[in-house]
């Protein structure tokens, strides 16, 4: 396989998996419909660093012992499990609260956060996204190139999409912000954004290698 052909490859099945329903698309369209565009995209902004920072690992070797280590795989599954149920339990929680009628705008309904850390964090704190970098990237990297150098090429075009994928989302729901931020539809979205995060870490913590 050519170099022109790795990055078309790449590019064409980074896409697919990119669009697939999964945790970072659930938090990011959460996000855009009850706190606004901007803190969506500060949470799309951290999960892309968080890929980043995998296929640094994963380049450098690390991926590949977290892929082959079962302890340093469960010590980083039961962390992150912990991490993804907390956030999961917190907006069930918030579900769960009387609300009034309508959600004041973004910029003054919460406290101030980093949200783009809360994206960092869930994206670190997923092992999965490790073992799918140290599995998925060295199918795509061509004989006689820099593997580090041609393996963050290929994790910028995966973060590219998912930034292009990210911002499509959010401006699709951003019409429908006024709606979605009345009290029961937004108390509605953390139940069932809350239980997708529940269960997802649930499931990371009962995984068994």
């Amino acid at each position: 396989m050519d170099v022109v052909s790795a990055l078309l490859a790449f590019a064409l099945a980074a896409g697919l998996l990119t669009i697939t329903p999964g945790l970072d698309t659930a938090l990011v369209l959460r996000t855009a419909a009850v706190e606004g565009p901007r803190r969506a995209m500060q949470a799309a902004i951290g999960i892309v660093l968080g890929c980043f920072t995998w296929a640094a690992a994963a380049s450098v070797g690390l991926g590949a012992l977290l892929a082959a280590s079962a302890f340093a795989y469960d010590v980083l599954r039961v962390v992150g499990a912990l991490y993804i149920v907390w956030l999961g339990v917190r907006m069930i929680a918030a579900a769960l609260r009387p609300a009034p009628a309508s959600v004041e705008a973004p910029e003054t309904a919460t406290p101030r956060r980093s949200w783009a850390v809360r994206g960092y964090l869930t994206n670190l704190f997923n092992p999965k996204v490790g073992v799918f970098y140290v599995t998925f990237l060295p199918l795509f990297v061509p004989p006689h190139v820099n593997v580090t150098g041609f393996s963050m090429l290929l994790a910028g075009i995966h973060v590219a999409e998912s930034v292009l994928w990210f911002w499509m989302l959010t401006t699709l729901v951003t019409p429908l912000a006024g709606w979605i931020r009345r009290g029961a539809v937004t108390r509605a979205l953390d139940g069932v954004t809350g239980g997708v995060l529940l269960a997802f870490g649930v499931g990371l913590f009962l995984e068994r290698r």
